[in-house]
């Protein structure tokens, strides 16, 4: 019985003496990434424009200086956005397509941020377009069409000189007279809600790549790289 009593006091001593160990050791923290969305934006904005500048630097370019011939300038321009064809291409719900190189400093830039260019490209367009399909499926409600209709009727009088772009003292008026703004303010949440759930899977690759970025950004402002590295 002693022999067993002193066997579990021993190991317990142990395990506290291993515990009090562990306590002792510290930890570096890795670096923090802002938690504000404007001070995020700020940070992303930074970095790239860091990856781009050093990446222009290895071609012998900058973007501090203005280029002094055209030659120059197309030189700058395609080391910054790539050349040929534009590999990324998305079509969006309302017709509109949207392109982009895959080469180039900021092709570059995105890629080391953003770890899949393409998988980014294809989310950040549709986010960024939300707001603009709510918009065009606003289009199809009849209050909205009959709304239009009347601000049209007031921005453009029958008999009257038509504007290409109506003077946005008189846009205003009559998206108010016409009761457009009204009718908008009402439709848009319902709409933007069913778009934001139509693009679900795009939102979700969207939070995930940018949280991804965020880390890398926080890391090169740091000075910091993780033992997986960040290529430039």
């Amino acid at each position: 019985m002693f022999r067993r009593t002193a066997h579990v006091r021993s190991a317990v001593g142990t395990a506290v003496t291993a515990l009090l160990l562990a306590g002792c050791v510290t930890t570096t923290p890795g670096p923090i990434v802002p938690p504000s969305p404007r001070a995020q934006d700020e940070l992303l904005k930074t970095v790239e424009r860091t990856l781009v500048d050093r990446c222009l630097a290895a071609r012998g370019l900058t973007l501090a200086v203005r280029p002094r011939t055209d030659g120059e300038d197309r030189r700058l321009q395609t080391a910054l956005f790539g050349t040929g064809p534009r590999e990324l291409s998305l079509t969006l719900a309302t017709g509109h397509t949207v392109r982009a190189h895959t080469d180039g400093c900021l092709a570059t830039a995105r890629q080391t941020l953003y770890g899949d260019q393409a998988h980014w490209f294809r989310a950040q367009v549709t986010v960024d377009n939300l707001r603009a399909e709510a918009q065009a499926r606003m289009k199809n409600d009849p209050a909205h069409r009959a709304a239009l209709e009347r601000w049209t009727r007031c921005a453009a009088p029958p008999g009257a000189p038509r504007p290409d772009r109506p003077d946005p003292a008189v846009a205003a008026r009559c998206e108010r007279e016409s009761g457009l703004a009204d009718v908008r303010a009402r439709l848009e949440p319902a709409e933007l809600a069913k778009v934001r759930a139509l693009r679900a899977d795009q939102l979700t690759t969207y939070r995930q790549l940018r949280s991804r970025a965020l880390q890398r950004a926080a890391e090169l402002s740091a000075g910091t790289t993780t033992r997986k590295g960040i290529h430039t």
